[in-house]
C-alpha cells in the first residue's frame, strides 16, 4: 500500500495487556511511551482510528480500538508493530458497512457508548411492514446523527448484529435514545460505556 492509499476495511479490536510479575516500572513506562509514539504513526498512516477504555476491574488493563486495514494479514502486521504487543493478547472483529452509518469518528462531549444490536423480526411479519420500519429507522438515524447522538454504525458479516458508537450525557439519555428507534421492539441491546484513552486519535490528532 502506498502512502496515498487509505486502508479499506475496519476492525474492532479488543486488547488485554498482562504485564509479567516483577517487571520494573521503568520498563513499563518505557514501553508505554514507545506505544504512544507508535499510535501516532499508525494514526498518520490511517490504520488507527480510535482508542477507548471499557469498564475495568481492579488490576485489569484492557483497550478497545478501531483500526483500518486492507485485510486481516495487514491488520496483524499493524497490531504486531505496537510495542505493548509483547504483553498483549487481542481479538479482532471485522466490521461491514451499515447503510445508516454517519461515518463520524471524532470525539464529542459527553460519554461515548458502544452498543451491539441483535435484531429478531417476528415470524410472519409482512415484508412491507419490515420495509416501512427500516425506512423510518434510517430517517431516525439521520436525526440522531444531527443531534450528536449517533457517531458510527456497522454490521457484522454474516450475523444479524449491528455494533454502534453513540454519545450521551448519561445512561438515562442513552436509554431514551435507543427506545426512540423504530426497530426497538425487535432489538436486544448490549451497551458498554467507554472512557477516554490517552492515545485516542480523536484527542491527540492535531
Amino acid at each position: 500500500m502506498s502512502v496515498e492509499e487509505v486502508p479499506t476495511l475496519e476492525y474492532l479490536v479488543t486488547m488485554a495487556t498482562h504485564v509479567p510479575e516483577g517487571t520494573p516500572e521503568e520498563a513499563v513506562q518505557e514501553i508505554r511511551t514507545r506505544g504512544a509514539g507508535r499510535s501516532r504513526q499508525l494514526t498518520a498512516r490511517g490504520h488507527l482510528l480510535r482508542l477507548w477504555r471499557p469498564p475495568l476491574q481492579t488490576g485489569e488493563w484492557r483497550t478497545l480500538g478501531l483500526f483500518a486495514a486492507d485485510d486481516g494479514d495487514q491488520l496483524e502486521k499493524v497490531l504486531a508493530s505496537m510495542p505493548l504487543r509483547v504483553w498483549r493478547t487481542g481479538k479482532a472483529t471485522p466490521l461491514a458497512p451499515h447503510p445508516n452509518d454517519p461515518g463520524l469518528t471524532a470525539r464529542d462531549t459527553g460519554t461515548e457508548i458502544l452498543t451491539t444490536f441483535a435484531i429478531t423480526i417476528p415470524e410472519g411479519t409482512a415484508t412491507t411492514t419490515v420495509d416501512d420500519i427500516e425506512a423510518r429507522e434510517a430517517e431516525r438515524a439521520k436525526e440522531l446523527t444531527g443531534q450528536g447522538h449517533l457517531r458510527r454504525l456497522w454490521k457484522l458479516p454474516d450475523q444479524p448484529s449491528a455494533p454502534g458508537l453513540w454519545n450521551a450525557r448519561d445512561p438515562a439519555e442513552m436509554r431514551a435514545t435507543l427506545t426512540s428507534l423504530p426497530l426497538d421492539p425487535w432489538m436486544m441491546v448490549e451497551t458498554t460505556p467507554l472512557s477516554m484513552h490517552p492515545n485516542d486519535p480523536a484527542t491527540t490528532r492535531p
